[in-house]
């Protein structure tokens, strides 16, 4: 399970980057007052346009920067002080991982198996599950420069979870992805739901929100709006579908859409 209590991020701004933006105070609130679980079993999504704060609430999650305010908990684990325990425990995919393109994907499941610890056998047979599944099997003796876009993805995603980590953190999963890639991975979610992992996904896709996710938080300027079911955030917006729902939600928080 994940537990996000009153987290708040605040980035500080250079003077180029005040001026890039016209900003007359050089501190950027990228996420406030957030609050929310992610219980095992389960997809949650966080859902709202670029730049509303998604990718900082789950990179806090993931350990990659630290809260300015509030607490994080995964597997019981927090962020800050048990970052090592988090670390071992989820799985983060983000459009800007980068794999070594002269290593093999056979390779690269390897590496990235004995930085969990994993034995030898262990990682094999992963690798052989994932590989299959996703149909990199073909391919694992290539260099990953060699390799299409769709299948470096895939790669991506076998690569992050290769340990069977309990939490599954993936930013946009299927940002960019060709219509082949993107259903391959949504399957897999869903097969991971099944499994009793907790997964949560960013999205700005209401389609993937709908179909996926069993909670949705929707999220706005760095704030929660709503939090619920489909069903719920239907009925509490007053609209038949969460396209609607969202666009109500947005124009009260933000004003007229262009």
């Amino acid at each position: 399970m994940v537990d996000v209590k009153g987290l708040k991020k605040v980035y500080k701004l250079s003077k180029k980057q005040m001026a890039k933006d016209n900003r007359k105070t050089n501190k950027l609130v990228a996420a406030n007052d957030i609050d929310f679980e992610a219980k095992d079993g389960e997809i949650f999504g966080l859902l709202g346009p670029n730049g509303a704060g998604k990718t900082t609430i789950l990179r806090c999650i993931s350990t990659l920067i630290k809260p300015t305010e509030g607490s994080v908990k995964v597997a019981q684990y927090d962020v800050v002080n048990d970052s090592f325990e988090v670390r071992k425990r989820i799985a983060f995919l983000t459009n800007e991982l980068k794999l070594d393109e002269n290593f093999t994907p056979k390779y690269t499941m390897e590496y990235f198996g004995k930085l969990y610890g994993m034995s030898k056998e262990d990682i094999n047979k992963r690798r052989e599950e994932l590989f299959a599944y996703f149909g990199v099997d073909s391919y694992q003796d290539m260099k990953i420069a060699e390799l299409s876009q769709g299948m470096k993805q895939k790669l991506s995603i076998v690569v992050s979870l290769v340990h069977n980590p309990e939490v599954i953190i993936f930013d946009e999963p299927t940002n960019g992805l060709d219509v082949i890639t993107a259903k391959a991975v949504t399957d897999y979610l869903e097969k991971l739901r099944q499994l009793g992992k907790t997964i949560i996904i960013s999205t700005h896709i209401m389609s993937v929100a709908e179909r996926l996710c069993d909670r949705i938080a929707i999220i706005l300027n760095g704030e929660i709006c709503i939090n619920g079911t489909l069903k719920e955030i239907k009925e509490s917006t007053n609209t038949g579908n969460l396209e609607d729902a969202f666009f109500k939600l947005y124009q009260d928080k933000v004003g007229a859409i262009i």
